[in-house]
C-alpha cells in the first residue's frame, strides 16, 4: 500500500520518521513521501530522515504551543496553505492513501491534525486517514481532555482513525523516555508491515494481500486498531496450522494497539512468513475464528511473503469504536473536562457527545 505520511507535532514527527526509516531499510517502497510539521523548531531539528516544516512562527516564535490544543488548531488553520503548498511532489500520483500522524494528548498534534485532515479531504480523492497515539492513563487530565476533543474531531473528519494506546505496546517498568522509544519502534514495525502489504516482498504467496484489502477494511470508518504477534515457524507448513491460530489469537486478544478492542465492523488477517511455511488450512481456520470473535462477516485474509524463520499475524480492525477501551477513554476525557459522564448507551451518541466539544 503506497502512502504519503504527514507527522504533526512532536510525537507525530517522531513516529513518521520511524515509519519512513523502517520502510526504507526494509526496501518495501510503501512510503512515497514523508513530512513532519511542528510549531516547535527544536523538535524538528532532531529529525533527520524526513522533510520538515515549521508553522506558527508569527504566533509562538518556534517555541511550540505547549499543551494548548486550541492554539494548535489556530496555528494550523493560519498556516494551512503553506503546508498544502509544501506537499507538492510529496503526495505523488502513486500514493493510495494519506496518513496524518499525531500524538493526541499534546498541543500541535492534537489541535492541528484534525484541521490538516479536513483540508486534505477537500483536495485529494484518495482516502485520508489519521494515525493517533492516545495518552496513557498516567499522563494527566489535560492530556486526556486534549485527546478526547482531538479524537472526536478526527472521527468526524478522517476516513478512518487508527488508534495506538500508549499503554498497549511498552514494557512494564520502563522509563518514560524508554517507553516512548519502545512504542515508536513497535508502531514502525507493525504499521510499516501493514503499509508493505502488496508491495515488494520476498517470494510469492498463494493469496497475497494488496492495498485494496486494507482500504476496504478501513472503509467502515470510525476507529481502527492493529494487532500483531509472531512465533517460531516449523519448516513444514502442515505443522504450522496450530501456530497460525496461536499468533492470530495473540494478535487480537493480547497484541492489539487498543487493549480489549475485539468487536469490529470489518477485519483483515494477514499471515506473514515464508510462503512454504504458511499453512492454507491454518489461515482459513484463523479467519473463521476472527469472524466469530469480532462479530463481523466482513473478514478478509491473505498472505504476506516474508523471508523469516517466524510466522506472524497482523490483524486490522475497522469500525472498532464499540470496544470497551475506546468508551473508557472517552469517559475519562469527559471527566477530565469536568463534564458529567454520558448516560447514553448508544455507542455512536457517546462518540459525538456535545459535552466534548469539537476543536473546530
Amino acid at each position: 500500500m503506497k502512502v504519503a505520511l504527514i507527522g504533526v507535532g512532536q510525537a507525530g514527527g517522531n513516529v513518521t520518521e520511524r515509519l519512513a526509516r523502517f520502510d526504507a531499510n526494509m526496501g518495501y517502497g510503501a512510503v512515497q513521501g514523508a513530512l513532519a510539521v511542528n510549531s516547535a523548531e527544536t523538535d524538528l531539528q532532531s529529525l533527520e530522515f524526513v522533510d520538515t516544516q515549521l508553522i506558527g512562527a508569527d504566533r509562538v516564535n518556534g517555541h511550540g504551543v505547549g499543551a494548548d490544543n486550541e492554539l494548535g488548531t489556530e496555528v494550523m488553520q493560519s498556516d494551512i496553505q503553506q503546508i498544502l503548498d509544501g506537499l507538492d511532489g510529496r503526495v505523488t500520483s502513486e500514493a493510495e492513501a494519506i496518513f496524518v500522524v499525531a500524538g493526541l494528548g499534546g498541543g500541535t498534534g492534537s489541535g492541528g491534525a484534525p484541521v490538516l485532515v479536513h483540508h486534505l479531504q477537500q483536495i485529494y480523492d484518495i482516502p485520508v486517514y489519521a494515525l493517533g497515539v492516545l495518552p496513557g492513563r498516567n499522563e494527566g487530565a489535560l492530556y486526556q481532555a486534549n485527546a478526547g476533543r482531538s479524537l472526536k474531531t478526527l472521527l468526524r473528519e478522517a476516513d478512518s482513525t487508527l488508534l495506538i494506546d500508549n499503554d498497549a505496546w511498552h514494557e512494564q517498568g520502563e522509563s518514560v523516555e524508554g517507553a516512548f522509544e519502545t512504542i515508536n519502534e513497535k508502531i514502525a514495525k507493525r504499521v510499516g508491515l501493514l503499509f508493505a502489504s502488496g508491495e515488494a516482498v520476498e517470494g510469492v504467496g498463494e493469496s497475497v494481500v494488496d492495498s485494496s484489502e486494507v482500504i476496504n477494511t478501513l472503509r467502515a470508518g470510525g476507529v481502527a486498531a492493529l494487532g500483531y504477534a509472531t512465533e517460531i515457524a516449523s519448516e513444514d507448513s502442515s505443522e504450522n496450522i496450530t501456530t497460525a491460530m496461536t499468533v492470530s489469537r495473540q494478535a487480537l486478544l493480547t497484541g492489539t494497539s487498543l487493549p480489549e478492542a475485539t468487536t469490529a465492523d470489518s477485519a483483515l488477517l494477514v499471515v506473514a512468513g515464508r510462503p512454504d511455511a504458511i499453512p492454507r488450512k491454518g489461515v482459513e481456520k484463523a479467519r473463521h475464528w476472527l469472524e466469530d470473535e469480532t462479530g463481523s462477516m466482513q473478514v478478509r485474509g491473505g498472505d504476506f511473503p516474508l523471508d523469516s524463520d517466524r510466522l506472524g499475524a497482523l490483524v486490522l480492525l475497522g469500525g472498532a469504536e464499540r470496544s470497551d477501551r475506546v468508551q473508557a477513554f472517552m469517559d475519562r476525557a469527559r471527566e477530565a473536562t469536568d463534564e458529567a459522564e454520558s448516560e447514553s448507551t448508544d455507542h455512536a451518541d457517546r462518540l459525538t457527545d456535545d459535552r466534548l466539544e469539537n476543536l473546530f
